[in-house]
């Protein structure tokens, strides 16, 4: 029943951009089985409608309707829905999750509530939703229909939601993104570094130093976290950058390749066939044939 009401309410709320008039809160809706690479950003993604498949370093993930992924860490991943059609629509709710906001619920909560984990957990996570974790997102997109009340009762339902996170069963993970000196909180730090800084080579010795972890200790989460290694992660940071260009500068791929960090034109090509499926000549038609199309 609440499954229904929320595929409903997406259904009528979705735009082009996922965006809605309550803060954080996404709606996305999508008719196409292609693959394609993007960053999850911080965020529970909850399907109400379809199937979805995501490949994170020697990870997959595959959630459908009822289910919830949480991303604690903004990463590259490749993905595809395994059930979407033009009649039948995947139809997803999300909920981007600030550091701050989970914070203060974890403050308010009562001492002793939350378990310790010692190590940082994955940085995505797949589980069921509860029927209170439905019911409160059924009852915040109801609100995109009430303006009178959104301002003074979103707030409020989003603290609820977050509450059903942190208590749930991936609620280790998403209780170490507002932790200030967690585990994870560290991989972060690192995994922003390395994205400012993607260009250039570095050694994970230095990292590891930047963020006050030995360099074992500092690889291991790394790994545990993301599915890769720093190195991979840096290569996959520079190739969905390079493609973001490409679709801007579709003639310009030598360039690009330089200008991302590779050396060798042909090392740059393998690699970004690798990822995308199609070399970046080929995959930058592509891109601008569907720009194009996007303007008309």
């Amino acid at each position: 029943m609440m499954l229904e009401e929320l595929r409903t309410l997406l259904e009528r709320h979705a735009r082009a951009d996922g965006t809605t008039a309550i803060e954080h809160v996404l709606v996305g809706r999508e008719e196409s089985q292609a693959p394609h690479a993007s960053m999850t950003g911080t965020v529970m993604a909850l399907i109400a409608q379809g199937a979805k498949r995501l490949a994170l370093g020697d990870y997959v993930y595959e959630y459908r309707a009822g289910q919830y992924l949480v991303a604690s860490v903004d990463l590259p991943v490749t993905g595809h829905f395994t059930e979407a059609t033009a009649e039948r629509p995947a139809l997803g709710f999300g909920l981007l999750l600030q550091p701050s906001d989970i914070a203060e619920v974890m403050l308010k909560a009562a001492p002793g509530s939350f378990p310790q984990n010692g190590t940082a957990p994955r940085a995505l996570a797949v589980s069921d939703a509860s029927a209170e974790l439905l019911d409160a997102a059924v009852r915040l997109l109801r609100l995109l229909d009430q303006p009178r009340d959104r301002d003074m009762l979103a707030p409020l339902v989003k603290r609820e939601i977050l509450w059903r996170l942190i208590t749930g069963e991936q609620g280790a993970t998403v209780r170490q993104i507002g932790l200030a000196d967690s585990k994870l909180s560290h991989v972060a730090k690192a995994v922003q570094w390395i994205r400012e800084n993607y260009r250039e080579p570095f050694r994970v010795d230095d990292v590891a130093e930047l963020i006050g972890m030995s360099t074992s200790a500092f690889y291991r989460n790394f790994q545990g976290v993301t599915g890769m290694s720093p190195i991979q992660f840096q290569k996959k940071i520079r190739l969905h950058e390079a493609r973001l260009l490409l679709a801007a500068h579709p003639k310009d791929i030598a360039h690009i390749g330089y200008r991302v960090g590779y050396d060798s034109p042909s090392q740059f090509s393998r690699e970004y066939r690798r990822l995308f499926g199609a070399p970046p000549s080929q995959d930058a038609m592509l891109l601008s044939a569907r720009t194009a199309g996007e303007r008309e």
